[in-house]
Protein backbone atom coordinates (compact mmCIF):
# COMPACT_ATOMS: atom_id res chain seq x y z
CA UNK A 1 0.00 0.00 0.00
CA UNK A 2 1.79 3.10 -1.07
CA UNK A 3 1.35 6.44 1.22
CA UNK A 4 1.25 8.52 -1.34
CA UNK A 5 -1.19 8.01 -4.65
CA UNK A 6 -2.36 10.26 -7.35
CA UNK A 7 -6.16 10.81 -6.41
CA UNK A 8 -8.58 11.27 -9.39
CA UNK A 9 -8.29 15.14 -8.67
CA UNK A 10 -4.63 15.22 -9.43
CA UNK A 11 -4.80 14.26 -12.60
CA UNK A 12 -4.45 17.59 -15.03
CA UNK A 13 -5.80 15.71 -18.35
CA UNK A 14 -2.25 16.22 -20.09
CA UNK A 15 -0.88 12.75 -20.18
CA UNK A 16 2.85 12.95 -20.10
CA UNK A 17 2.24 15.72 -17.15
CA UNK A 18 0.58 12.87 -15.03
CA UNK A 19 2.56 10.55 -15.58
CA UNK A 20 5.44 12.54 -14.58
CA UNK A 21 3.44 13.47 -11.67
CA UNK A 22 2.98 9.77 -10.88
CA UNK A 23 6.53 9.56 -10.74
CA UNK A 24 7.22 11.85 -8.45
CA UNK A 25 4.37 10.38 -6.12
CA UNK A 26 6.47 7.33 -6.43
CA UNK A 27 9.36 8.99 -5.35
CA UNK A 28 7.62 10.51 -2.35
CA UNK A 29 6.70 6.85 -1.60
CA UNK A 30 10.64 5.69 -1.66
CA UNK A 31 11.20 8.78 0.79
CA UNK A 32 8.84 7.81 3.06
CA UNK A 33 9.32 3.59 2.83
CA UNK A 34 13.30 4.76 3.95
CA UNK A 35 11.76 6.55 6.89
CA UNK A 36 9.89 3.58 8.23
CA UNK A 37 12.14 1.20 7.25
CA UNK A 38 13.48 0.07 10.81
CA UNK A 39 16.11 -2.64 8.93
CA UNK A 40 18.88 -0.07 7.51
CA UNK A 41 20.50 1.39 10.65
CA UNK A 42 22.66 4.00 8.48
CA UNK A 43 20.24 5.75 5.61
CA UNK A 44 23.31 7.81 4.30
CA UNK A 45 23.66 6.33 1.09
CA UNK A 46 19.64 5.85 0.12
CA UNK A 47 18.95 9.21 1.15
CA UNK A 48 21.94 10.89 -1.04
CA UNK A 49 20.10 8.87 -3.96
CA UNK A 50 16.99 9.39 -3.63
CA UNK A 51 17.37 13.36 -3.00
CA UNK A 52 19.51 12.99 -6.52
CA UNK A 53 16.62 11.02 -8.24
CA UNK A 54 14.17 13.64 -7.26
CA UNK A 55 16.02 16.43 -8.17
CA UNK A 56 17.13 15.31 -11.62
CA UNK A 57 13.63 14.10 -12.21
CA UNK A 58 12.08 17.55 -11.17
CA UNK A 59 14.24 19.27 -13.50
CA UNK A 60 13.71 16.94 -16.21
CA UNK A 61 9.59 17.45 -15.68
CA UNK A 62 9.94 20.84 -14.85
CA UNK A 63 11.32 21.56 -18.41
CA UNK A 64 8.73 19.63 -20.13
CA UNK A 65 5.82 21.36 -18.29
CA UNK A 66 7.68 24.59 -19.13
CA UNK A 67 7.94 23.77 -22.41
CA UNK A 68 4.52 22.64 -22.79
CA UNK A 69 3.27 26.02 -20.90
CA UNK A 70 5.31 28.09 -23.51
CA UNK A 71 3.83 25.97 -26.48
CA UNK A 72 0.42 27.25 -25.62
CA UNK A 73 1.89 30.81 -24.44
CA UNK A 74 0.72 30.24 -20.98
CA UNK A 75 0.14 33.58 -19.24
CA UNK A 76 0.94 32.66 -15.81
CA UNK A 77 4.46 31.05 -16.77
CA UNK A 78 7.06 33.41 -15.28
CA UNK A 79 4.98 33.02 -11.82
CA UNK A 80 4.94 29.58 -12.46
CA UNK A 81 8.89 29.03 -13.19
CA UNK A 82 9.32 30.37 -9.69
CA UNK A 83 7.83 28.37 -7.89
CA UNK A 84 9.54 24.88 -9.89
CA UNK A 85 13.40 27.12 -9.63
CA UNK A 86 12.36 27.62 -5.65
CA UNK A 87 11.43 23.81 -5.40
CA UNK A 88 14.72 22.67 -7.17
CA UNK A 89 16.64 25.69 -4.95
CA UNK A 90 15.38 23.53 -1.67
CA UNK A 91 16.35 20.33 -2.78
CA UNK A 92 20.07 21.46 -3.60
CA UNK A 93 19.98 22.72 0.44
CA UNK A 94 20.18 19.26 1.15
CA UNK A 95 24.19 18.72 1.53
CA UNK A 96 26.26 15.75 2.22
CA UNK A 97 27.09 16.95 6.12
CA UNK A 98 23.12 17.76 6.74
CA UNK A 99 22.10 14.69 5.81
CA UNK A 100 24.83 12.57 7.53
CA UNK A 101 24.47 14.37 10.88
CA UNK A 102 20.46 14.01 10.76
CA UNK A 103 19.30 11.06 8.69
CA UNK A 104 15.83 10.61 10.12
CA UNK A 105 15.12 14.81 10.50
CA UNK A 106 16.06 15.05 6.50
CA UNK A 107 13.81 12.54 5.79
CA UNK A 108 10.89 13.89 7.65
CA UNK A 109 11.23 17.71 6.38
CA UNK A 110 11.84 16.00 2.74
CA UNK A 111 8.36 14.30 3.11
CA UNK A 112 6.64 17.37 4.54
CA UNK A 113 8.51 19.11 1.60
CA UNK A 114 7.30 16.81 -0.94
CA UNK A 115 3.60 16.40 0.66
CA UNK A 116 3.22 20.12 0.65
CA UNK A 117 4.43 20.38 -2.88
CA UNK A 118 2.57 18.15 -4.56
CA UNK A 119 -0.82 18.21 -3.45
CA UNK A 120 -0.35 22.73 -3.52
CA UNK A 121 1.79 22.82 -6.32
CA UNK A 122 -0.48 20.16 -8.47
CA UNK A 123 -3.85 21.21 -7.23
CA UNK A 124 -3.09 24.81 -7.48
CA UNK A 125 -0.99 25.45 -10.08
CA UNK A 126 -0.78 22.93 -12.67
CA UNK A 127 -4.49 22.40 -12.80
CA UNK A 128 -4.80 26.35 -13.79
CA UNK A 129 -2.84 25.13 -16.88
CA UNK A 130 -5.02 22.87 -18.42
CA UNK A 131 -8.39 25.76 -17.56
CA UNK A 132 -6.44 28.60 -19.99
Amino acid sequence: MAMYEMKPEYYTGIDFIDEEHEKLFEIANTVYDLLIDEFIPDKYDYIMEVVQELKDYAVYHFKDEEDYMLSINYKRFLSHKVAHDDFIEKINEYDANIIDENQKQTLLDLLEFLTTWLVEHILKLDKIIVEQ
